[in-house]
């Protein structure tokens, strides 16, 4: 019990602290992905593998059942700034665990939906940002897979970003002169030439047929648009 006490000792340099609950593929990738951007993170499972195999890479890791609250109270779990959900299999794990994070005023607490109905049983909880990894991958792979665009990010209900080639039609036209938001109903963020890094748009912008454009709007303008191209 001593080692997990000493997770009490709070932030170093102003860090964040972040616990990340479930280690599965989804929960190691994201508590890693947190440790490279400088955060503080406490991985927990059930799992002692799981924790053996995370124990050099993140900052902490303890092996725990995150549906006891006495348990929870024991690593500090208020202590955190956030705290993320990413049980994926246990469906009663995840709503009790989101539950008692609730309860025990954690600022900021994510959770990975597995389906629309858990998805909705977690906003009802009160969790605060409710997430579908495999729903948003498989989105974004059925854009890219039927040709209509090289990449494909959701950002909100009705908002999207589409990375999608400049077609030939409008090779050596200016972004002013294709007139992108009246004709089309989309921004164009950014663009790159072969070869190149991506440069911020502006109207002198010139563009040439195979050059990669980053647009973004609602997300039947951006569908329709990303269709021109093909």
């Amino acid at each position: 019990m001593a080692s997990r006490l000493k997770l009490r000792t709070g932030k170093k340099h102003g860090a964040s602290t972040i616990a990340v609950i479930g280690l599965g593929r989804f929960g190691t990738a994201l508590a890693l992905e947190l440790v490279k951007t400088g955060r503080e993170v406490l991985g927990i499972d059930s799992d002692e593998r799981l924790v053996q195999s995370n124990a050099e890479a993140l900052t902490h890791v303890v092996q725990a059942d995150s549906t006891d609250e006495s348990s929870l109270r024991e690593l500090g779990i208020a202590e955190f700034d956030s705290a993320v959900v990413a049980i994926g299999s246990d469906l009663e794990a995840s709503i009790l665990t989101a539950s008692l994070l609730l309860q025990l005023g954690v600022p900021e607490v994510w959770a990975k939906a597995t389906s629309v109905s858990h998805g909705r049983i977690l906003e009802q909880l009160g969790v605060h940002h409710v997430i579908f990894p495999e729903m948003d991958m498989g989105k974004r792979v059925a854009h890219m897979v039927s040709g209509e665009s090289l990449d494909y990010i959701q950002l909100d209900e009705d908002f999207v970003m589409a990375k999608t080639e400049v077609p030939d039609s409008f090779d050596g036209k200016t972004l002013a002169d294709m007139k992108f938001r009246s004709n089309h109903g989309v921004t164009v963020v950014a663009t790159r030439k072969q070869g190149s890094s991506y440069m911020p748009s502006f109207p002198e912008t010139v563009l040439s047929a195979g050059d990669v454009m980053i647009v973004s709007g609602r997300t039947s303008k951006v569908e329709d648009f990303c269709r021109m191209g093909w």
